[in-house]
């Protein structure tokens, strides 16, 4: 008689801390697309080597007159494909599909943002007006 108190309790304890510990890592709090020239793309680890990159988004004005601020986006990579291809695109323009965990996993990477899809990566050096080739 004295046991049916203790398996609810356990039971409510074992969902709560399952529901807890999926919204902490496996919630999917934000999705979106960022854009900019790849940084750096590494694999590293002790135990879990895992995919990790930094992309470097254009430049914003800051209050101070004539400054600009660069924005980093650091992310990580799970799968091998987008992995190879990241590989190759060192210093050119990319646009890349995320997704925001609240925390990350060993096994998932560093970062809170891990890349699900590449839209786009330039082939060639991005044209702007500072690098416009002369005919």
């Amino acid at each position: 008689m004295k046991k049916k108190p203790i398996i609810i309790a356990g039971t409510v304890i074992v969902i709560f801390l399952a529901v807890f510990l999926w919204w902490r890592y496996y919630f999917v709090f934000g999705e979106g697309v960022k854009a900019g020239n790849l940084n750096f793309f590494v694999k590293k680890g002790y135990i879990f080597k895992t995919w990790e990159g930094r992309l470097i988004q254009d430049g914003f004005r800051t209050q101070t007159p004539g400054a600009i601020q660069s924005n980093e986006f650091e992310f990580s990579v799970r799968n091998d494909s987008i992995a190879a291809v990241l590989e190759r695109c060192g210093g050119r323009f990319v646009e890349l599909r995320y997704k925001e965990y609240l925390h990350p996993l060993p096994w998932r990477g560093m970062s809170n943002y891990v890349v699900t899809e590449i839209i786009e990566a330039d082939d060639a050096e991005r044209q702007t007006p500072g690098n416009i080739p002369l005919e």
